[in-house]
């Protein structure tokens, strides 16, 4: 019976632990584009873009579902812990890996193609929780220029 205790209880500090990363982790939730925010100064803006980031081991696991310009839906996912290694992404032509490193407010890192970077991206949340900031920089997979502030807002 102790040793069923001792698990237990070992389980209850594992999940509270658990638990109290997800809450301090101020960019996992579900986030929608705020395109009158928002500021694209190279490449189109799209239509509409909703982003779901859950917390996954000592990182983050990111959907995001997006109306590109064009009508055309795009859905990216990558798992990426805050280690600054490269993660593997799907759902883009743009860049098929990324790394993150987390600050006091949110992310900074950088996507790449091929193992080479062609962006760099910050996520910011602000202090009150409720608008997180995506600053992008780069270039796509066909060469154009991207630089955008996107602004979303928490759901």
């Amino acid at each position: 019976m102790i040793v069923s205790k001792r698990v237990l209880t070992a389980a209850a500090v594992l999940l509270g632990t658990i638990g109290v990363f997800a809450q301090s982790d101020p960019v996992v939730g579900t986030w929608k584009l705020n395109l009158a925010k928002s500021k694209y100064t190279a490449g189109e803006p799209p239509k509409s873009s909703t982003v779901v980031i859950e917390p996954a081991g000592q990182g983050i696991k990111l959907t995001a579902t997006t109306v590109i310009a064009d009508g055309t839906t795009r859905k990216v996912s990558y798992t990426v812990t805050y280690d600054g290694k490269n993660a593997p992404v799907t759902g883009t032509p743009d860049y098929n890996g990324i790394t993150a490193k987390k600050t006091a407010n949110g992310i900074e890192g950088e996507r790449t193609k091929d193992g080479k970077m062609v962006q760099t991206y910050s996520r910011t949340v602000s202090a009150d929780g409720k608008t997180m900031t995506v600053k992008s920089s780069g270039r796509t997979a066909s060469g154009t220029r991207v630089e955008s502030t996107q602004v979303y807002d928490k759901q």
